[in-house]
């Protein structure tokens, strides 16, 4: 039989069962192996006597429930209990936490998370779980599901044992720190000589923080106040309190003094400041420099961390508030870092004041600079270049423009010339037999100078039309001809060669007829006897005033301040009277439109004796209009 055995194939058909096997045991799965499973112990004869006793009087006999549990088997304790029963759902809980980096954003750099780490003794596993936190965003729940997990490289495991309170547990590239522990973990790790470390405070999350605070209910229960708002409201509505204030920046460069208008409204306990913007003061004309707002005695003592850019400081940031006993004359106030000096208030301020806190003294404030003398006006000298009148355009102004004409007298005078006939004061023979046509233009005061054609000369134009200086004034201060300065056989000088005036026409007669009290009394006697005309100069003062204002009105005349101040400057003893001469030499320089004639009868009203002439009286009696 064992020769078949070992020579027949292990196949079906091929296989037989060894008749001569007497004994068919099992396997045994109750033996105690590894510290698992039963004992697995014989019974004894006893126990088996007892055992059959129990079986016949269950099956023949009635009894009760007690008497069959006396009569079981009495119950053993095994000798070793295994570690899944023994351990059996007791489980290790420690608190925790661990920290994410934040990237990419404005409000957070990191979020604080909260965890849960068990520890299953039964057969050494842990787990990570994350409790929910509403509104979060996150996926939370459990984060490492229940394994054994690796220590170290060499495949070591975590056991209890390494656990403790105050550690950091590194687990897959993430640490968790471990804060505290149950009563039941500290239990059983103290019963195990375990000493535990002391417990710590898990940092706030700065997110979850600043959610708190804007997820605050808006209305918060307070204590009333005793302060009625309501009677503030009924009593102080529309009741301002005004001070007049300036800033003073002259310390600095370019700096200067404004003023500011400051408003304390007494109904909420606000201030606005408004700026009194002056006439031609070169700036924007912005009302306010300070809307109306409460305004912190001390504004710096907001904290620098404040976010003020998003969130607006409370009383509780920025202390105690100006209030009406912080105000008054003489007090100073910061306003945006600029110093405001309170110098003055109305009448309302005072009175308020006085009933309120008993002040008496409201005397203002003067900051206002004393006045200082303007320095005189120095005109610069001519150029040379142009005439007198376009140089003195780019004295008056930084873009000169071109001096305007007299549109009246050029309305009243135009295409109307004096025309005199003329010959040259020479020694040269051949220039004195020259004859020339001098024309004076009466709508622009030039003069011209024509040379008729000769055999002598080709003739033609002598001199453009221009504006002729008299001899011996000054250059930088000219004085022209006019047109009462030129009659026949009067002697021209211009620019240096000298004419003399030998005929003229009939509308040159007639004009001089018209404004004989204009002309020298022995011009006109000269030209009675050459021509044979009656001139009539008796005329009474009021006609040589009028006379005199007509003629300054036509020829436009209205410097009347340059002569005051000119002869004031002249009379170094502040009398009021100069010396005729110098009256009518001074007129002259300014080029006062007048001709001998009616200064003669005007200064002879204003003579007060030794041929001393009162200029105050002359000066307003030309500059007062009765017309």
């Amino acid at each position: 039989m064992s020769s078949v055995k070992k020579t027949a194939p292990l196949l079906p058909g091929f296989t037989f069962q060894d008749p001569t096997q007497t004994r068919f045991p099992r396997s045994q799965t109750l033996s105690k192996t590894a510290g698992r499973g039963d004992d697995a112990e014989e019974v004894s004869e006893d126990d088996l006597r007892r055992l059959q006793e129990q079986t016949k009087r269950l099956a023949f006999q009635t009894t009760t429930r007690r008497e069959t549990e006396k009569a079981a088997l009495p119950i053993r304790t095994p000798a070793h209990i295994p570690a899944y029963v023994a351990l059996d759902k007791k489980v290790l809980t420690f608190d925790g936490y661990f920290k994410e980096t934040v990237t990419e954003s404005a409000e957070e750099h990191f979020r604080v998370r909260r965890v849960k780490i068990y520890y299953h003794l039964e057969d050494d596993t842990m787990s990570v779980l994350e409790p929910p936190v509403p509104n979060s965003g996150l996926p939370q729940g459990k984060l490492i599901r229940r394994q054994r997990l690796p220590k170290d490289a060499r495949g070591n495991t975590w056991s209890w044992k390494d656990l403790n309170v105050g550690m950091n547990l590194p687990i897959y590239g993430r640490v968790f720190r471990v804060t505290d522990c149950d009563a039941f973990t500290k239990e059983f790790l103290l019963s195990n000589g375990i000493e535990l470390n002391a417990t710590e405070q898990v940092p706030e999350d700065p997110y979850t923080v600043k959610r708190k605070v804007v997820e605050q209910p808006s209305t918060l229960a307070t204590t009333k106040s005793d302060f009625d708002k309501l009677k503030q409201f009924i009593e102080l509505d529309r009741k301002v309190l005004r001070f007049y204030c300036v800033w003073d920046d002259r310390a600095n460069l370019y700096g200067e003094l404004r003023p500011f208008t400051l408003l304390y409204f007494l109904v909420d306990d606000t201030i606005e400041i408004r700026e009194q913007h002056q006439p031609n003061d070169g700036r924007d004309n912005f009302p306010l420099l300070l809307r109306r707002q409460r305004v912190p005695k001390n504004p710096k003592n907001i904290p620098r961390a404040f976010p003020k850019i998003v969130m607006e400081p409370s009383q509780e940031e920025e202390g105690d508030y100006i209030g009406p006993e912080d105000l008054g004359i003489g007090a100073r106030v910061f306003i945006l870092g600029r110093e405001l000096l309170l110098c003055d208030c109305d009448e309302f301020t005072r009175e308020f004041y006085r009933r309120n806190f008993n002040v008496e003294d409201f005397t203002p404030i003067d900051v206002e600079d004393p006045l200082t003398e303007d320095a005189p006006v120095e005109i610069p000298p001519h150029t040379g270049f142009g005439t007198h009148e376009d140089s003195m355009q780019s004295v008056l102004a930084l873009q000169p423009k071109p001096p305007k004409a007299d549109i009246g007298k050029l309305l009243k005078y135009d295409n109307k010339s004096l025309r005199f006939s003329a010959r040259m004061k020479t020694e040269n023979p051949i220039d004195a037999e020259r004859r020339f046509i001098v024309s004076y233009h009466l709508s622009s005061d030039t003069i011209s100078i024509f040379e008729p054609r000769s055999r002598e000369t080709h003739g033609g134009k002598f001199l453009e039309a221009t504006r002729v200086r008299k001899p011996g004034c000054d250059k930088h201060n000219p004085v022209y001809y006019g047109d009462f300065d030129l009659y026949p056989g009067m002697e021209l000088e211009v620019f240096g060669r000298t004419f003399v005036l030998e005929d003229c026409d009939k509308f040159v007669l007639k004009f001089i007829q018209e404004n004989a009290h204009q002309y020298p009394q022995a011009a006109l006697d000269q030209l009675s006897k050459k021509y044979n005309i009656l001139f009539d100069t008796n005329t009474d003062a009021a006609d040589a005033l009028d006379s005199a204002r007509k003629a300054l009105r036509d020829r436009g005349f209205s410097s009347f301040d340059l002569v005051h101040k000119r002869l004031a400057q002249l009379d170094a003893n502040d009398r009021g009277v100069l010396h005729q001469d110098t009256v009518y030499d001074t007129c002259l320089e300014i080029g006062l439109p007048l001709g001998n004639g009616l200064m003669t009868a005007l200064l002879g009203q204003c003579d007060v004796g030794e041929g001393m002439v009162d200029y105050r009286r002359f000066v307003d009696m030309l500059a007062r209009d009765d017309a």
